[in-house]
């Protein structure tokens, strides 16, 4: 027993899965991490010269991986299903680290883009990773073990900005952090071979559905998983919006130091922690007093800390309002990805997993295009704004369309 609840399990590995995944998880947030606060910064070498341009490439080069993904991840997904969800984590660590270290010779803002595409059509690595710990752990512990994953992707993001920016500002070079986040994530790579287990049965030939349509038709079975849907496209899209100009903000404030990468980094990071601290009490209490409750929760407290950075307030107060949406944000997918669990068979997991991941995707597309299109166009400062303003419609249309399931919610 753990907290009062059973841990039998069919699977007696489970617990060396959870926590595997979720040092990998770490690792492979700590390299996507790295690298988010000196893109920006590492534009002007690549011959990006305007503040403007440097504001569209930014939001470009966020989203490319992720648009590339939207078509992409539903295939990694039924895959997984009809292979292995380990398989699809190897290939996936292995193809990132290739891509990522590539990024660090780039000479060019289109050789970037396409470095960055490159690496999205290798996606589905956390797809992939949750649907293997979904798969393997109690059901009745699963908002707990996919709180625990994404802490893992929180903690990463939180060293992850500051290791960028502290290599980027001490050694005067853009290029070696991209190397750096090369080699780590062949280390998650190496952990998956060598420490991941995992009991895979392949499915019956009949239920070997591999293509975005099988995918769309298990969705369209459920309500609830098309609500889900537009859950994970509004969310990450608003959250995403303000990614790349977080560090542009900073340099708006304070202007041009020596520290800057670090600064921003520290602006980033500050998210992770808060997160830290906060996703596991909100994994834990989504199964007791249900999912649908700690959406809700989350996006009200998003959007409370992230409409005041908008306002003139200043750098600390610009870094507290990052740490109050960390406390909140980190608890939006885990209880959208147990919700999903609850509603989709075994069997079906890593489809449908993957179609959200697409989901996931498209906000992770249109949120960095958009956020750097605004930033442009009117200012940084209205990225924010219209943020919350999001976030407030997703809050809106859980209470409306989301159904609970499991948990014990109470009236």
């Amino acid at each position: 027993m753990s907290d009062g609840v059973p841990l039998d399990d069919e699977s007696p590995n489970w617990r060396r899965t959870l926590w595997s995944m979720v040092a990998v998880q770490f690792t492979m947030s700590v390299a996507f991490s790295i690298v988010a606060p000196i893109m920006p910064l590492f534009l002007p070498d690549l011959g990006v010269e305007t503040a403007g341009a440097v504001n569209l490439w930014a939001g470009v080069l966020a989203a490319a991986t992720s648009f590339v993904a939207i078509f992409t991840a539903p295939i990694w997904g039924g895959l997984a299903d009809r292979y292995g969800r380990k398989l699809m984590v190897l290939r996936s660590t292995f193809g990132i680290a290739i891509f990522t270290g590539l990024m660090g010779m780039a000479q060019g803002p289109w050789q970037m883009l396409a470095l960055r595409a490159g690496m999205g059509a290798l996606a589905g690595f956390n797809s992939a990773s949750t649907v293997m710990v979904a798969s393997q752990v109690p059901e009745q512990r699963l908002g707990y073990c996919l709180g625990w994953m994404s802490t893992g992707q929180l903690v990463g993001s939180l060293i992850g900005p500051v290791i960028g920016g502290v290599l980027a500002d001490v050694t005067g070079s853009y290029r070696l952090p991209f190397f750096f986040a090369g080699v780590i994530c062949m280390g998650a790579f190496l952990v998956t071979l060598i420490l991941v287990p995992e009991r895979f049965t392949k499915p019956p030939e009949s239920r070997r559905k591999t293509s975005l349509p099988a995918a769309v038709r298990v969705v369209l079975r459920s309500p609830g998983l098309i609500a889900l849907i537009v859950v994970m496209v509004m969310g990450q899209f608003a959250t995403q919006a303000v990614q790349p100009v977080v560090t542009l903000f900073v340099q708006e404030m304070l202007g041009q130091r020596p520290d800057i990468a670090t600064l921003g980094g520290v602006a980033f990071s500050v998210t992770g922690l808060a997160g830290v601290l906060a996703v596991p009490i909100l994994g834990r209490r989504s199964d007791t007093i249900g999912y649908r409750r700690v959406l809700l929760i989350s996006l009200a407290g998003a959007a409370l800390f992230t409409a005041p950075m908008a306002l003139p307030l200043g750098y600390p107060a610009f870094v507290f309002e990052r740490f109050g949406l960390g406390l909140f944000v980190g608890g939006v997918l885990p209880a959208a990805n147990a919700l999903v669990g609850r509603l989709t068979p075994p069997a079906d997991r890593g489809l449908v997993y993957g179609l959200i991941s697409s989901a996931y995707f498209i906000g992770n597309t249109l949120g960095p295009l958009s956020g750097g299109a605004i930033a442009a166009t009117v200012g940084i400062r209205w990225v924010f704004a219209v943020t919350a303003v999001l976030v407030l419609a997703n809050l809106i249309w859980v209470w409306a369309k989301v159904p609970e399931v499991g948990g014990r919610e109470r009236a």
